[in-house]
């Protein structure tokens, strides 16, 4: 029989439904290459593109759902293309997180992911002698191991890493590829970011217990009665990640991928969204989550850089504030010039081909001319017009302590230490103190204090005592007569009360600890707190002292409480 008569005798509606499937098919790969193309920045644009592209792929799942039987006996559908449209399900739900900051989403993409590892979508393509079936495979695992670490699933992702490993192996044997130094560089990346965290917190049975850093219900200290604070609410975030040698994977640096967690609520859990337990269905809605939208930048340029800031500042809403978190190599002027403006203290790297010694971006050009791949706090004032909070944690964090508010509007300046404790430089690479403390303080603290490990126990009555403490600054903030009023503007909006109030305690901690005698070795902040309402108080240094007594490392820090009454 020929084929064209073997053709004629597929029923009407059987060929019909291979046709459809195409149609969808075509369509799917068609509206999922068009994403790339949609601009990177403002929230309206590509919306519509990515509804209409979930549309797609929602038929395209249901409809090789209902007809499965006719697709394998006629169509010749195998498992790895079902895989196939059930990644791009996953990576479209992923990039929607990225897009929106809903951390619900991640939810979404992880159980599509889950699914084609659980019902063995791609366990064929080794067995085809085609190598960018393994590839996709391989791509796949990555991705999957991305969504994990975002969701703090580290027991799987140590898993899939033994997984994507012998398939690496399996690939390199099989296939004389090109791409083997790239894909172990992958392995070896993803590995040291696991290990990034400096402290494991262990269970009765020395089993690793994960913590959640995102921000949970009663995980920030209430507005009390006659607290007088601003009503501006986070609404923009630009993380920013371009620091020379940091752990870093798939574009995420451990500070970003720290920073980024500090600025989301923790995730709906997706069991109590699901309708049908155990179905895998594309859900258009997760529920609403009020994360400020955040744009990952990794390693930009300095127009990158400043479309993605003009981009934020023009569609931040009313009553809103824009946070600018810059992670980055330090940028320092050489020679000096008798006007000291915004442009002629340095500044944080952006990216660009350049020699980089020690770490730090050296000139090569006339003393008068300022530094072209870098971003100077001058670069920042046109953005002051609207309420703006900074965090840079940075080498040369110091150069935007010379700042001016420009137009009266709020502005704060949270910035890291300059330089650390020779014993802790060691660290950098999976880390910066700085940003640690705004993510984990309590991990921060033990990191401080030599401690690589701690009991559960232990763990959960430092975390209460820390509660306490949080509300007393708090109140130290609100309280104080002499605290520029942009702090308190900035107070009323959880996530940003909860970044000042950490700061607060990180400022106090490294001012107690005999390791850090030097004033660059202490954050600082522009405006000034005051001093002595906040970071040098009495009833703060009592509470780090207390906490470390609880932690048995009470020697590695300056009592400044004791009276005579004590001896």
């Amino acid at each position: 029989m020929t084929g064209a008569g073997a053709e004629d005798d597929i029923p009407l509606s059987e060929r019909k439904t291979v046709t459809d499937f195409c149609y969808l098919l075509d369509k799917s790969k068609q509206l999922f290459n068009g994403l790339r193309d949609l601009p990177q920045y403002g929230h309206k644009q590509w919306q519509s593109y990515f509804g209409r592209t979930f549309d797609v792929y929602t038929k395209l799942w249901k409809f090789q759902q209902q007809h499965r039987q006719v697709l394998d006996n006629r169509y010749g559908l195998k498992r790895w293309q079902i895989g196939e449209v059930a990644s791009k399900i996953g990576q479209l739900y992923y990039h929607y997180y990225l897009r929106t900051s809903e951390t619900s989403y991640l939810n979404e993409a992880f159980s599509f992911y889950s699914a084609i590892r659980q019902r063995s979508y791609y366990y064929q393509v080794n067995k085809e002698d085609r190598p960018e079936l393994v590839v996709k495979k391989l791509r796949y695992y990555a991705r999957y191991i991305v969504v994990c670490l975002l969701l703090n699933k580290m027991d799987l992702v140590k898993v899939l890493v033994k997984e994507l490993s012998d398939e690496i192996e399996d690939y390199t044997q099989r296939f004389n590829t090109e791409d083997q130094l790239e894909w172990n560089l992958v392995l070896q990346e993803v590995a040291a970011f696991v290990e990034a965290d400096p402290v494991m917190v262990l269970n009765d049975d020395n089993a690793v217990v994960i913590t959640s850093n995102r921000l949970q219900e009663g995980g920030v200290p209430q507005l009390e009665q006659g607290m007088v604070v601003g009503q501006l609410t986070l609404s923009d975030a630009l993380v920013i990640g371009n620091c020379n040698n940091q752990v870093k994977f798939s574009e995420l640096t451990v500070d970003m991928f720290r920073m980024l967690q500090a600025l989301e609520r923790e995730p709906v859990n997706l069991a109590t969204q699901m309708t049908k337990p155990g179905t895998l269905e594309p859900s258009e809605k997760p529920a609403k989550r009020e994360n400020p939208h955040k744009y990952l930048l990794y390693k930009p340029t300095f127009s990158q850089l400043y479309s993605f800031l003009s981009a934020s500042f023009k569609e931040l809403p009313a009553n809103s504030v824009l946070l600018v978190y810059l992670s980055a190599t330090g940028v320092f002027p050489t020679g000096r010039t008798d006007y000291e403006g915004p442009y002629d203290f340095g500044g944080v790297l952006t990216n660009t081909n350049r020699d980089v010694i020690n770490g730090e971006t050296v000139q090569k050009r006339n003393q008068a001319q300022k530094e072209m791949h870098c971003l100077h706090p001058g670069d920042l004032f046109p953005f002051t017009r609207k309420p703006l909070f900074i965090i840079v944690d940075s080498s040369n964090s110091s150069a935007y302590k010379n700042f001016s508010n420009l137009f009266g509007q709020p502005l704060v300046c949270l910035l890291s230490p300059t330089v650390y404790p020779k014993s802790m430089q060691d660290q950098s690479q999976r880390g910066s103190l700085f940003t640690l403390f705004l993510y984990s303080p309590l991990m921060a603290f033990l990191s401080v204090c030599g401690l690589s490990s701690m009991r559960q126990g232990l763990w959960e009555k430092a975390q209460e005592l820390l509660q306490r403490v949080y509300r007393d600054i708090g109140q130290m903030i609100t309280r104080s007569h002499t605290i520029d009023q942009a702090f308190l503007q900035f107070y009323g909006d959880e996530f940003l009360r909860l970044l000042l109030i950490r700061f607060v305690f990180c400022s106090a901690t490294l001012r107690l600890h005999k390791l850090f005698r030097e004033s660059r070795s202490f954050p600082e902040s522009y405006p000034q707190l005051p001093k002595q309402d906040t970071v040098e108080s009495s009833p703060l240094q009592k509470h780090v002292l207390e906490l470390a007594t609880m932690l048995d490392v009470q020697n590695l820090f300056y009592d400044n409480t004791l009276s005579l009454d004590d001896y």
